[in-house]
């Protein structure tokens, strides 16, 4: 109390104690993989493309990440931390300074050289043979310049015109970095010597190093601030996706138990964080029965605090312009993003178009569906004119209360806003004032979601309850230093099936509205 000695008027500011809930975010999603570059196992916010490119780099042959991220923005989300755990690394042989090659045939063609002192490789994973010819560079003035022509399949996929070696083997390197089908590594100690034009070198896939991808450095340590369990320390993530863990199963760096391990571990950490939930991906490949026994008998699953979608998605790589196959985790999150952002987080989020996608692996029929969605598959399906959409809004969850993604996330969304909202509250005097004063607030904040439409109910006494009290705060509780605040809300739950109810009736009859 201040004290006052001269006669005049004052004017004091004071707090009334009692602050308005805020809403917590909901739609920031956590990626965990590998990317071209950037920081190792450091949650680094990006909020758009442009961003992660800056940090991260670009597409990447081995990595799903960038393409996930690339999908989550256009389909909607705005925040997005990324975890990586190094570059693929494509490791391709050593290459030796040898005589012009005119062809080489078979596993050791990945081995053969262009005499420039580099070591080639093919970089993508994809059957077929890749095979890289010399001819004379469009500029005829040009001293030892030449053309690379890249064939895939016996098509020219890429060309890299006026290639020289007169700043060193290096301009080869920068030349072809942006390549889709090659990678090349200077061999140490080589000299870079002009191709003969004609030289044609068949090569093979290089295989991306698989230490950086086990099931250890996936899931990582929490105390370490490593891996997907580093997230820990970040509060404000609402969703985990892992999609490089399906590149490491490709690679053969995780086999299906592996897999199996670290999706595992993804729920765990979103159960212990009780603000967040896992997206996670099927395994490649997987026909309806196939996705049915991986959920049902392999990996059984049971939590509310992970989605699976299935299949695979088509989308276009930007690298080779052709349509490629990528797990769905990263546009599904996006589709969340935009969900919340224009409906709520209380609104399932499905019958929401995937953009950025041109197909599936699958095309699933009702049918498929009706095996699937029981078992808490969420089907990525294809209807004529509305384009590929997530056609399910399930959790892993065998308990009722919990089977749809937007319930349980609705909770979340509640829970962390008045845990976060009531830090005023602690030390505190535990009296009848302050009893007040928490129903209230959290009373004003649970009418607000009950306006925006995410409880049900025609009046907020129907929709949520919030009981603070002598009742509940008896003396030995408060003698223990303990404020008890009871909250009950009834969420609203999607409309699934749909059923509209036909019969006959005779003309003039009458008919009960």
């Amino acid at each position: 109390m201040p004290s006052y000695v001269t006669p005049g008027v004052y004017v004091e500011e004071v707090s009334a104690g009692i602050k308005p809930i805020q809403g917590v975010g909901t739609a920031a999603t956590a990626f965990v993989g590998l990317t071209e570059r950037g920081p190792t196992h450091e949650p680094t916010l990006v909020t758009n493309w442009s961003q992660y490119t800056a940090l991260f780099g670009d597409f990447v042959i081995g990595a799903y990440l960038p393409r996930a991220v690339y999908g989550y923005f256009l389909n909607g989300g705005g925040s997005a931390y990324i975890v990586s755990l190094g570059s693929p690394q494509a490791a391709p042989a050593a290459l030796p300074a040898a005589a012009p090659v005119r062809e080489l045939p078979g596993p050791d063609g990945g081995r053969a050289a262009l005499n420039v002192g580099l070591a080639a490789a093919a970089a993508n994973a994809d059957p077929g043979s890749v095979v890289v010819e010399v001819e004379d560079a469009t500029d005829k003035s040009l001293e030892d310049g030449f053309r690379l022509v890249v064939r895939k399949d016996g098509q020219v996929a890429e060309t890299f015109d006026n290639v020289t070696l007169r700043r060193g083997a290096s301009h080869v390197l920068t030349a072809v970095r942006k390549s889709a089908l090659i990678t090349v590594t200077e061999v140490k100690g080589a000299v870079a010597v002009r191709p003969v034009t004609g030289t044609r070198v068949a090569l093979v896939p290089a295989a991306p190093a698989a230490p950086k991808t086990s099931a250890p450095a996936y899931i990582g340590d929490a105390a370490d601030r490593t891996g997907l369990s580093g997230l820990e320390a970040v509060d404000d993530i609402t969703v985990l996706t892992v999609p490089d863990l399906m590149s490491a199963y490709e690679a053969g760096a995780l086999d299906a138990e592996g897999v199996k391990a670290v999706q595992l571990a993804m729920l765990q950490h979103c159960e212990s964080m009780g603000d967040r939930m896992a997206i996670l991906d099927p395994l490649p490949g997987l026909t309806a029965q196939q996705a049915a026994q991986w959920r049902q008998d392999f990996s059984a699953f049971d939590s509310s605090y992970g989605a699976l979608y299935w299949p695979w998605v088509n989308v276009i790589d930007p690298r080779t312009k052709r349509p490629s196959l990528i797990p769905p985790s990263g546009h599904v999150a996006g589709v969340w993003a935009r969900s919340d952002e224009t409906r709520g987080v209380h609104k399932a989020p499905a019958n929401e178009v995937l953009r950025g996608v041109t197909g599936t692996a699958l095309n699933a029929t009702k049918g498929e569906q009706g095996l699937l969605n029981p078992l808490g598959v969420n089907c990525l399906r294809s209807f004529p004119g509305q384009g590929i959409r997530v056609w399910g809004a399930r959790t892993l969850s065998s308990d009722a209360e919990w089977r749809y993604v937007n319930v349980r996330r609705l909770f979340n969304y509640v829970e962390q806003s008045i845990l976060q909202g009531t830090n005023w509250v602690v030390f505190e005097p535990n009296d009848p004032y302050l009893w007040d004063g928490v129903r209230r607030t959290v009373t004003m904040f649970l009418t607000r979601v009950w306006r925006s439409g995410a409880l049900f109910g025609r009046t907020p006494d129907e929709a949520f309850f919030v009981h603070c009290g002598e009742e509940n705060n008896p003396p030995e509780n408060r003698d223990a230093g303990v404020l008890t605040v009871d909250i009950g809300i009834a969420p609203v739950k999607p409309a699934e099936f749909v059923v509209f109810r036909l019969s006959q009736y005779a003309q003039g009859s009458s008919v009960q509205e």
